[in-house]
């Protein structure tokens, strides 16, 4: 899982890596997200996500570990799992879920200061206020004062650096 902040580089890396990591792909839970924002009528949303966050859906939360699941078991890969979650019972239900389907699951929690993040999301072509950009105090303050695994710091750093860094502790046990 690579987790952090919109615009921190999650989809930068997860890209680089799914190119070094033999027998990988990209699942991005935002897609159930997605698909259940389309899919749920309006009045079943307002009971379980009343701030229009599909993260808010228990249904999200088990679809996201059915979904790896099945690919996992079908496709025989590796997943590489790009994700903004900030809510530590959250990433807890997605985490353990993963474990009991691969034992050998990672969280990397990228970080970058909130001045690089806005830059980024502006670089993106993102507005200033808009969804991504309000989030971001959310995320750093639940990122500093949860436990969320190994941070990566992107302040400054090449990608190719960051890459070398989560190879490195995927070999220790994977390899």
């Amino acid at each position: 899982m690579i987790n952090g902040a919109f615009g921190v580089g999650k989809t930068t890396i997860s890209n680089e890596l799914v190119k070094d990591v033999e027998g990988s792909m990209i699942f991005d839970p935002e897609e159930v997200g997605f698909m259940l924002r389309n899919v749920i009528p309006e009045d079943v949303k307002q009971l379980e996500a009343k701030t229009g966050d599909f993260q808010d859906l228990l249904l999200w939360k088990e679809l996201t570990v059915n979904v790896a699941e099945s690919l996992i078991t079908k496709c025989k890969v590796n997943l590489i799992v790009p994700m903004t979650i900030q809510k530590p019972e959250y990433l807890d239900y997605i985490i353990n879920g993963f474990k009991g389907i691969d034992q050998q699951t990672y969280h990397f929690c990228l970080t970058a200061s909130k001045g690089t993040i806005f830059e980024r999301l502006r670089d993106w072509g993102e507005e200033d206020g808009n969804w991504c950009f309000r989030q971001t105090d959310q995320c750093l303050k639940s990122f500093k004062e949860n436990n969320f695994e190994e941070y990566i710091d992107t302040e400054n750093v090449e990608v190719s650096n960051i890459i070398d860094i989560i190879k490195d502790r995927l070999s220790i046990e994977v390899i």
